[in-house]
């Protein structure tokens, strides 16, 4: 069999050795390129930088997920049913995948291969493939499905049920429930850190702590009719945003005690941390913008307006960016953690909340 050097490259498998700029060629005895070893003659290729221009594009212009380590966002609009995907190198929306109804959080596992939906209004979560951007799987959960989280090693998948006071947790690898935990009334966000699973529960005013191992509650943090909703998570501090005081409460997750409160904009929602956890970023849907806390001195150092309605908020792996969904005006607005200004303004489909670590990075 024969084939030409494009046809070849342009169906090697997806180990994608190729783009680490060496591979061995072998000329067959016929005349042509082929994939068969012959010993005798091996050819050694050094492939051009970037190898990415020989390969199709977006029709925006984007490369391709599951090239070159990129970096996209991963937009849910509950108003339209799908997700935005968008390349953060060129802040292009590459393309929009179709999911269930009211979708609402977003994990995206550790490699950036798959991506978790929670969809409210279905009671499933949908599983994009970020290598086709199309759904593989639909996994049922129980009613209201709204926030979801990932394990670090990518084979849990947390997911905060807001009608039946419930969490789920999915097997990756079969993509089935295999767990459910009884947590506090109306569960709303969660995260992970490490081994702990945090949930928060808005209508009881806790926290559940969850024992990744196990499945099961190992500790109960008490808000005191504090409401919390969004969560981020470090190793040693958990931070709450509660939209009935306008608060952000700090966790230590060591003792599971509340040990500072940061007031900041009108009823706050979504909410991250850089990755050098110095700063974290509140979205405040109500005040149409978004407070940076300074985490030394639990204070907010500056407060950046971006579009209306501000609902979900993540940072970028190297912590240079900050993209923040705004619910009612269907748009993404993105900021420069350098100098907290807002840079561009990107629109997606009808009402983006987004709740949840929504960018990831394709490392498969």
């Amino acid at each position: 069999m024969k084939r030409s050097l494009k046809e070849l490259l342009n169906n090697v498998d997806s180990d994608r050795t190729f783009k680490y700029c060496v591979r061995n060629i072998y000329y067959d005895h016929q005349g042509g390129w082929g994939s068969e070893k012959i010993s005798e003659v091996p050819i050694l290729i050094i492939f051009p930088n970037p190898i990415e221009n020989d390969f199709p594009k977006t029709e925006n212009g984007g490369t391709k997920p599951g090239e070159n380590n990129s970096t996209y966002a991963y937009i849910t609009n509950g108003g339209s049913n799908n997700v935005s995907v968008i390349d953060i190198t060129t802040n292009n929306v590459t393309t929009t995948v179709p999911v269930g109804s009211l979708p609402e959080g977003v994990a995206v596992s550790p490699d950036g291969r798959w991506v978790y939906v929670a969809n409210l209004g279905s009671n499933t979560v949908s599983v994009i493939d970020t290598t086709k951007n199309n759904v593989t799987a639909t996994v049922k959960v129980g009613t209201k499905p709204k926030g979801v989280a990932i394990t670090p090693d990518g084979t849990k998948v947390y997911v905060t049920n807001y009608g039946d006071s419930t969490t789920f947790v999915i097997n990756t690898s079969s993509n089935t429930v295999t767990a459910r935990v009884d947590v506090g009334n109306n569960p709303f966000g969660v995260a992970v850190a490490g081994t702990k699973v945090y949930v928060t529960n808005d209508n009881d005013s806790t926290v559940s702590v969850i024992d990744t191992s196990t499945d099961t509650i190992t500790s109960t943090v008490n808000m005191e009719n504090q409401k919390p909703g969004g969560i981020a998570v470090t190793e040693t501090k958990a931070y709450v945003t509660s939209g009935s005081t306008n608060n952000v409460y700090v966790i230590d997750t060591a003792t599971s005690k509340v040990t500072d409160t940061v007031p900041v904009g009108n009823n706050p929602k979504g909410v991250a941390v850089v990755p050098d956890g110095t700063k974290v970023y509140v979205a405040n849907f109500d005040s149409n913008n978004v407070s940076v806390i300074n985490t030394n001195t639990k204070t907010v150092e500056a407060t950046v307006t971006v579009g209306k309605s501000p609902y979900g908020v993540a940072v970028t792996p190297d912590g240079r960016k900050v993209y923040v969904t705004n619910d009612h005006e269907n748009t993404v607005s993105i900021i420069d953690t350098g100098n907290n200004t807002v840079t561009t303004t990107i629109n997606v489909g009808s009402l983006p909340k987004t709740l949840g670590q929504f960018i990831g990075t394709l490392r498969f």
